[in-house]
């Protein structure tokens, strides 16, 4: 039996202007927003409508506005009974609601709590990510083993967005080394990326406490279809695991190409996008092949 697969955008997905025609021509998605700018205290939608690309792309900007777009965005669908949910990085709190797993204000808070504490984390440690194209997922990994073993500086996979597209991430030290060696290796492109520190990483581990002990007093419900998990790229529907792996996600690789072939293998033959941008539907184009289609929703 076919299914239907709901996905959402992690960081990176903000543009100027993103929602205002939601806002604008939905009265659910003006209330969502506005519960929002309380819960927040401040009015983020008027940094979405109309803040500079660089206001956007704070973490503690970007995170909660991708996260709200996202959900308006899923709001506005009529009828969505999704068979199964996933969220790039950031994108698996919005999955979370879409399921009934976590309340939209409870989630929003955890968003905040997490862009922050990450925040802090980036100004800890001098650190950044870089994209590795036309590399396999192996030689990635062994050159980063190899780089962390003779100089003990951290690098080490982060996102796995495609096949042939692999993000690392690490001290700045680390990445710049490891993206001499992945082009000596024969990768097409290693491009150190303009972000602010090492996400998905062991460095994002001062990080992880401030947001471990925010999930653990948050409720997590069983949610009404299993979430695939960065961390796990596996169907998960009990809550104690949900959580575990939402914390570990901030340190942990993002197995995204893995998700996407675990959803296929389960019978997800349609994906719909939920929130600012294409990018995952690029990506689960390249994963999946012909065999899936998606649409998004702006």
């Amino acid at each position: 039996m076919s299914k239907h697969a709901f996905v959402f955008p992690g960081q990176g997905a903000q543009f100027s202007g993103m929602g205002k025609n939601l806002y604008e021509s939905n009265a659910a998605v003006k209330d969502l927003f506005e519960q929002a700018n309380e819960i927040l205290g401040f009015r983020i939608s008027d940094t979405m409508f109309s803040g500079t690309d660089e206001e956007l792309k704070q973490t503690n900007i970007t995170q909660p506005a991708i996260f709200l777009h996202s959900v308006a965005a899923f709001k506005t669908i009529e009828n969505a009974a999704p068979a199964m949910v996933a969220g790039h990085s950031l994108g698996e709190f919005s999955a979370l609601v879409a399921n009934g797993a976590l309340l939209f204000e409870d989630a929003l808070k955890l968003v905040s709590i997490r862009a922050k504490a990450m925040q802090k984390a980036c100004e800890l440690n001098p650190s950044t990510m870089a994209a590795v194209l036309n590399l396999s997922d192996e030689k990635v990994e062994e050159i980063c083993a190899a780089i962390q073993a003779e100089t003990g500086e951290v690098v080490v996979a982060a996102n796995y967005n495609c096949p042939g597209q692999l993000v690392i991430s690490g001290s700045v030290k680390g990445i710049d080394l490891a993206c001499i060696r992945m082009k000596e290796a024969g990768a097409k492109r290693a491009l150190v990326l303009p972000v602010g520190g090492a996400f998905h990483s062991p460095l994002m581990a001062p990080a992880r406490e401030e947001l471990a002990a925010a999930i653990e007093a948050v409720a997590i419900q069983t949610p009404s279809c299993p979430v695939y998990q960065n961390v796990v790229a596996a169907a998960v529907s009990d809550p104690a695991a949900i959580k575990k792996n939402l914390i570990d996600q901030l340190t942990g690789a993002v197995k995204w190409t893995q998700c996407v072939q675990a959803m296929v293998a389960d019978g997800a033959t349609t994906f719909t996008e939920c929130g600012p941008g294409k990018v995952l539907q690029g990506l689960i184009g390249k994963i999946a092949g012909a065999t899936v289609t998606t649409s998004g929703v702006s």
